[in-house]
């Protein structure tokens, strides 16, 4: 018997907190990014369960997996793939990349250079790469998720805006409380439990589940809550950069997979409030004068949530 899509999204979200410690906002971010096809941007000093918390979803959901840990040497053929020529015969074979791979792990992306980050562009916004002169798709469902160590540490690349704007949120990770951080350390006297995961879910499974949410109703009122968000980001005093109608898009697609998360066929604006500062946040630039008073782009996006009047709906 089919599961239905909250009893799949429990399966999977039990299957990560089997070997994943706190972080049950950023598990669910993660499950709902997922549930609308969108790549995830984890960001946070080493150490603190990025590459665990991505590949624990990559193991949960028996999809092909491919890893790229990104270092300065790493070229944009590695990512892609490449066509390698047979002297003898005269033939050509294609050699696919990593990204070739329904879940694809990007780990510590902003340490390779600029060029290689953005030969993911093409791969992250088409589901396609083209080698050569020629398209291939990428195999469905489609994640990317890229972890990132703060911009401020040695031997690192910032994002280019095009690049972060592909991906659907930017997640922070931060440190574990001290009764979890026990939990960990008992956890880890054995073997690593992540190695230790198996799949509960398929990949016909998720892309069901991505219909799923396409399904879910979103309200002209709810939209025109979205775009007055975005709308304030690019008129805010603060912003140099405002938010795009591709932000307005993923606010709107990461809300439908909130409500179908909850159990509603419909979005209301909670899950919008809900969801602002993960996919907002990091599509904006603040100019120097915020810089300056160290204000964040999270909580530039927070005065503006609660500085808008909420639709009603019914």
């Amino acid at each position: 018997m089919k599961d239905t899509p909250i009893r799949l999204i429990e399966r999977v979200r039990e299957n990560i907190r089997s070997v994943i410690t706190g972080q049950e906002r950023n598990i669910e971010l993660l499950l709902c990014s997922m549930v609308c096809g969108g790549h995830v941007l984890m960001e946070d000093v080493p150490g603190v369960g990025k590459t665990t918390l991505a590949t624990a979803l990559a193991k949960s959901l028996g999809c092909s997996f491919g890893r790229i840990q990104f270092t300065p040497d790493v070229l944009p053929s590695d990512v892609t793939g490449f066509t390698l020529y047979d002297l003898h015969s005269g033939e050509k074979r294609l050699v696919t990349g990593a990204v070739m791979n329904q879940v694809v792990l990007a780990d510590e992306i902003n340490r390779t250079t600029p060029k290689t980050q953005s030969s993911l562009l093409e791969a992250m916004q088409e589901g396609q790469v083209t080698i050569d002169g020629e398209t291939h798709p990428c195999p469905a469902p489609f994640f990317v998720l890229a972890t990132q160590n703060p911009l401020e540490l040695t031997g690192t690349y910032p994002l280019p805006e095009a690049q972060l704007d592909r991906f659907l949120m930017r997640l922070s990770m931060g440190y574990p409380s001290m009764e979890e951080e026990l939990r960990i350390l008992d956890a880890h006297r054995g073997k690593e439990p992540v190695k230790e995961l198996e799949p509960v879910a398929n990949a016909q499974e998720i892309l069901d589940l991505q219909q799923a949410a396409q399904e879910i109703a979103c309200a002209p009122a709810v939209a025109e809550y979205i775009v007055r968000i975005a709308a304030a980001t690019r008129s805010s005093e603060r912003v140099r950069l405002g938010v795009s109608p591709r932000g307005s898009i993923a606010l709107m697609k990461a809300g439908m997979a909130w409500a179908l998360m909850q159990g509603r066929n419909y979005v209301i604006p909670d899950d919008i409030q809900a969801l602002a500062v993960p996919v907002l946040a990091h599509r904006i630039q603040l100019n120097r004068r915020a810089q300056d008073e160290r204000d964040s782009e999270a909580g530039i996006v927070e005065k503006i949530i609660s500085s808008l009047a909420v639709p009603q709906v019914s």
